[in-house]
């Protein structure tokens, strides 16, 4: 495992057991919720995710037990706080590739980062209607889907230049009390050209595969 303050990134032969663990959905949202609103018990976590408190204690436990998260400071000595100890997880996509379990791992992975979009905007909606957020939200929010045609090193480029610009301006805001989390996804997710899509590797058409 290689870490630093902010980022964990996983292997897929040396944290095979980590992968395993960070499968589970319920987990997964477990940590999206502490990296985004903070620390927070497992009695708080039951009630925003509608799980019972039994359910959401034992999935953090397997959590802290791989290093996602960690005892937070408590208000009292009631019950367990937990925090997140990383704010992203990241890895490499052709470690992951090279295994069936690093494949399962990183689709499952994608998926449920299109889950928390969906409840991102829903989020960002009601926020808005409600006056949580000001008007001066409103102009710079949104989702863009472009479609450029670019090679493999430009997509390379474009997501390094994405996360140094983004590291630039989280630290220029980091202590400005205008800021606010923002949830910001990017996807770059190539398309085979369609007469590639419709043949199988031995070249046969789709229409010829069906029995």
């Amino acid at each position: 495992m290689d870490s630093d303050e902010h980022k964990r990134v996983l292997d897929p032969e040396r944290d095979t057991a980590a992968l395993k663990a960070l499968t589970h959905p319920l987990r997964i949202q477990l940590l999206g919720l502490l990296r985004q609103d903070g620390p927070a018990t497992a009695s708080e976590l039951a009630a925003r995710t509608g799980e019972s408190s039994a359910s959401t204690s034992y999935h953090l436990r397997v959590l802290a037990k791989y290093a996602f998260i960690a005892e937070a400071e408590h208000r009292d000595g009631r019950e367990r706080r937990w925090r997140a100890l990383h704010t992203l997880t990241s890895w490499s996509n052709e470690s992951m590739e090279a295994t069936e379990a690093g494949r399962a791992f990183v689709g499952l992975a994608r998926r449920r980062q299109i889950e928390h979009l969906e409840r991102s905007l829903a989020r960002y909606e009601a926020d808005l209607a409600a006056g949580r957020l000001g008007q001066e939200w409103v102009e710079p929010s949104g989702i863009t889907d472009l479609m450029p045609r670019l090679t493999a090193a430009s997509l390379t480029e474009l997501f390094d230049t994405v996360a140094g610009k983004l590291e630039e301006l989280t630290s220029r805001d980091a202590d400005d009390p205008r800021a606010e989390h923002v949830v910001f996804v990017a996807a770059g997710l190539p398309l085979a050209a369609q007469e590639h899509a419709d043949r199988d590797p031995e070249g046969r058409d789709a229409e010829d595969l069906n029995p």
